[in-house]
């Protein structure tokens, strides 16, 4: 009987700490729950935040390739303008040397001008101061002659 009851009490100290234990196990498994359910509520989260990472990226990749297009296209732009400024400034350089070479040539063209002037007024002076000692001449001649007649007569 004794042991009988030594079993009995270690049978009710079992059960206790079996209902202990269980009520242990209770909490744990509640805080398991609880814990299981951070869990996915962190999961999810996370999934969220990488879709919304993977969506940023893709973003991002888009915002760099339109910015080099941008930039790209910049680029080009003033390279067309470079360009077409050389051009002009080559076209004016053109223009400026066919100026400079007929303004040359209108100089040289005024000079010799000036010179065939000059000289055809040389000429019509020169000429004119021989057509001047001619009729002087002439006069002379004529008013000799009228002094003879006047003698001879």
């Amino acid at each position: 009987q004794e042991e009988k009851k030594q079993l009995t009490l270690k049978v009710e100290e079992l059960e206790r700490k079996l209902e202990s234990t269980s009520a242990q196990n209770i909490e744990f498994l509640q805080v398991i729950a609880k814990r299981e359910e951070s869990i996915h509520q962190c999961q999810l989260r996370l999934e969220e935040k990488s879709r919304e990472c993977s969506s940023l990226a893709r973003q991002l990749e888009m915002a760099i390739e339109d910015a080099k297009r941008q930039v790209e296209q910049a680029r080009e732009r003033a390279v067309s303008r470079e360009r077409a400024a050389q051009s002009k400034v080559l076209d004016l350089e053109t223009q400026l040397s066919r100026n400079k070479t007929e303004l040359n040539q209108l100089h040289r063209s005024k000079d010799d001008a000036e010179r065939r002037y000059q000289s055809r007024l040389q000429d019509l002076r020169d000429r004119l101061e021989q057509s001047e000692s001619t009729n002087r001449s002439m006069q002379n001649y004529v008013q000799f002659l009228k002094s003879s007649y006047d003698n001879v007569f």
